[in-house]
């Protein structure tokens, strides 16, 4: 870094590269013939922040969303038609500023809009949130639910389909028997004729007859 001088001898502090490691304050000496001179340069940086808005469900809810981020100083956040329930959060990082303001409704109307201003702007930037990040969530929802209904009905049908095939082997430990079908009692005609055993005595001695 160099104090340079304009085309009308006007000194100024020169830096290159210039990042968010050179911010601070500056002593600058300028010596000539009728003395010197000291001064103190504060050095900052200014930075626009990015901005965005957007619709989108947390839970049975709606939340309206409004961030400007990477900028320097911190952009400030306001809604239309005023709001007083919204919640600003603030993340320094590097230097820069993220700033988000979520509004939490049960429906918002369709003129909402976000209000940002900033220090490197002349007129307040107006943002209308955009609803195709809620519109797809919605849908996302919905295929979700209908996955979830056909997955019910799937295992039922499966459960019923189950029993249905089981029924057969079920049926027979159910089914009172039947008695017209048995075997006719025997008669005699079919039973065989057994003859007693013979028996006999053989005679040893005949003295003992």
């Amino acid at each position: 870094m160099s104090l340079r001088n304009t085309s009308s001898a006007q000194s100024y502090l020169y830096i290159p590269n210039f990042s968010t490691d050179d911010v601070g304050m500056y002593e600058c000496e300028s010596v000539y013939r009728g003395g010197r001179e000291n001064y103190n340069i504060n050095v900052s940086i200014t930075v626009a922040p990015k901005i965005s808005a957007w619709l989108e469900y947390d839970g049975s809810k709606t939340v309206a969303v409004c961030r400007a981020e990477q900028g320097n100083p911190a952009a400030n956040i306001s809604w239309s038609p005023a709001e007083n329930k919204s919640v600003m959060s603030m993340n320094p990082s590097d230097g820069f500023f993220n700033v988000e303001s979520r509004l939490s409704e049960e429906e918002f109307p369709e003129n909402l809009t976000c209000i940002i201003s900033h220090q490197l702007w002349n007129q307040d930037k107006t943002l209308v949130p955009d609803r195709s990040k809620m519109k797809a969530a919605a849908k996302a929802h919905l295929a979700l639910t209908c996955t979830g209904a056909v997955g019910v009905a799937l295992v039922i049908l499966g459960g019923l389909v189950y029993f249905a095939l089981k029924k057969p082997t079920l049926l027979p430990f159910c089914q009172q028997t039947d008695t017209s079908t048995s075997k006719p009692p025997m008669t005699s005609e079919d039973v065989e004729e057994v003859e007693p055993y013979a028996s006999y005595v053989q005679r040893v001695n005949s003295i003992y007859n």
